[in-house]
């Protein structure tokens, strides 16, 4: 055998191993654009659980949103009444602070 015909051999074992190998590839790469069970498949069901998240993000969002408003509210009512009852509690004379808390007091004793 010669050198030149050993090197032919060699060369064509080379290129059947990687034809072998690239049908291998070949058939990984199919399997993987699958759509149904492949990568294909989990990016779609990944794109339909991003799509439902942001939903409900959105939401929530919203929902914050109005419940940090209705708070704010109630704490610009509570904060002004507080000021109320202070200037009220300022310059009402003692004598009538004690009769209004005794006439609370029994209301309140009614009541239960």
């Amino acid at each position: 055998m010669t050198m030149t015909l050993f090197i032919q051999a060699a060369l064509v074992v080379a290129g059947l191993s990687v034809a072998g190998f690239c049908h291998l590839l070949a058939r990984r790469l199919r399997k993987l654009n699958d759509l149904e069970t492949g990568l294909g498949g989990a990016i779609a069901v990944m794109a339909a659980e991003i799509s439902r998240l942001e939903t409900a993000l959105a939401a929530a969002q919203a929902g914050a949103t109005h419940a940090s408003d209705g708070l704010a509210r109630e704490i610009e009512k509570a904060k002004s009444e507080r000021a109320y009852w202070a200037l009220q509690q300022q310059f009402m004379p003692p004598a009538a602070q004690s009769r209004r808390l005794r006439r609370r007091r029994a209301t309140e004793v009614a009541d239960a």
